[in-house]
């Protein structure tokens, strides 16, 4: 006949780890042990978000096959994650640029990074991502890496990389994550302390613009005046130019045209011939 627990504090049930059951007056110490944890705020956010590190489903060329791998059952992204592929830059954490950027895609690539919310993360997949590959010498038609028109987190260079590769791309992802102060910030509420650094200034982990394109993308005012170009850009390739715009380019009465001679001048030259 077992004995009677004590009533009161003495006979809080507590559980013994290894036991099949609930042992009665386990130490204090012992139960805080076990089942009581001390951490930070930011530890805490941190590890849930390095632990879920959402992809945008995006592949752009070969090297998307390699990530299409990564997330198959024989390397298992989903392990670590990052499985759920989104299908809108709305609820992605990270874009996986996975093969040759080329400039008609370059604009397309830019929208959808700035689509994505902050803290946002970029993995630079494959050779002609990093510098432009085999491209790199004669491919006008190629952009002589993505950090142009994007920060970029990790570089992975291969052609192709292979998806152990990816993966570890990803935890190095994620050990940026674990640095950061996405609540807290630092230097108190004049310094965006109270607000977080969802920016990843305050933190650091935030990556440097590529010098040569710093005057599209140096600061706000520069992004949305490149961005408004591309849009504008966009348009007239997808919907051909508006009215008007033939004579927007110099070839109007009384205009000079792009070679420097005006449209009079060279209907009379064409009359001769």
């Amino acid at each position: 006949m077992a004995e009677p627990v004590p009533s009161g504090a003495q006979g809080l049930l507590k559980l013994q780890p290894g036991a099949s059951g609930p042992q009665p007056n386990l130490p204090d110490e012992e139960f805080l042990k076990y089942n009581v944890m001390l951490t930070t705020l930011d530890h805490f956010v941190n590890w849930a978000r390095a632990s879920s590190v959402w992809p945008m489903t995006f592949g752009l060329a070969c090297c998307a096959i390699e990530m299409m791998a990564a997330g198959a059952s024989k390397y298992d992204i989903d392990r670590f994650g990052s499985g759920p592929f989104r299908a809108t830059p709305r609820q992605a954490d990270l874009m996986i640029v996975a093969g040759t950027v080329t400039h008609k895609m370059a604009p397309r690539v830019r929208r959808l990074y700035d689509q994505m919310p902050e803290p946002k993360y970029v993995i630079a997949m494959g050779a002609c991502v990093c510098r432009g590959g085999p491209y790199h010498l004669y491919g006008y038609h190629v952009v002589k890496g993505v950090d142009l028109i994007v920060p970029v987190d990790v570089y992975l260079p291969g052609c192709p990389p292979r998806p152990e590769a990816l993966l570890e791309a990803v935890f190095r992802v994620q050990e940026k994550i674990k640095r950061e102060r996405t609540v807290s910030g630092a230097g108190g509420k004049t310094k965006g302390g109270y607000s977080g650094d969802r920016e990843r200034n305050l933190s650091g982990t935030r990556p440097d613009i590529n010098p040569r394109v710093r005057h599209l993308w140096g600061n706000p005012e520069a992004q949305a005046k490149t961005s408004s170009q591309w849009a504008g850009w966009l348009k007239r390739l997808l919907f051909g130019p508006g009215p008007g715009a033939h004579g927007a380019h110099g070839h109007g009465a009384g205009e000079r045209g792009e070679h420097g001679h005006d449209a009079a001048a060279h209907d009379e030259h064409g009359a001769h011939h």
